[in-house]
């Protein structure tokens, strides 16, 4: 396992993610779970993954509380996933990746998947980011400041950024 000072000089948030759900088959059954998939045989049917890597990534999901691992009835032997409120926040995340992917990777007006708001059966819209009073921000109206978690060499890195800016 990759620890995250190691790739991440900020030390914090992304880092800490990328250890957690980094590689791919992470990202992909946590789709899965969002998409309705429960058992371990059907993670392994749909993704076509190997037993060991989907039973590693299983314990190191449910170890950080993406997924729970609850009995499928009450004394039963089997068991199932269920996302976690820390797993389901994550859906942002997987909406944004697949819109990426689709216009980046497949082409608008191309993509395998589309995301219906269930309501209304109408397209969401494309993820965005958006100031305090409602704004859309581009990447060149953000800026970083250190937070109240951040140590010493990461206020320096910040600060740094700032200051080349």
């Amino acid at each position: 396992m990759l620890k995250p000072e190691k790739f991440d000089p900020l030390k914090r948030s992304v880092g800490h993610v990328l250890d957690i759900i980094g590689e791919g088959w992470s990202i992909l059954i946590i789709r899965e779970a969002f998409l309705g998939t429960r058992r371990f045989e059907e993670f392994q049917g749909h993704l076509g993954i190997a037993r060991n890597i989907l039973t590693a990534r299983l314990k190191k999901l449910c170890a950080n509380k993406i997924l729970d691992r609850v009995p499928v009835k009450e004394g039963a032997k089997r068991h199932e996933y269920i996302l976690t409120n820390k797993g389901k926040d994550m859906m942002p995340l997987l909406v944004a990746l697949t819109q990426w992917g689709d216009k980046w990777v497949f082409g608008e007006d191309n993509e395998p998947v589309i995301f219906l708001d269930r309501e209304n059966c109408e397209p969401i819209s494309r993820i965005q980011v958006f100031s305090a009073k409602g704004q859309t921000l581009r990447p060149r109206d953000i800026m970083v400041k250190a937070g109240p978690g951040a140590n010493e060499e990461a206020r320096e890195r910040i600060q740094e950024l700032n200051d080349n800016e």
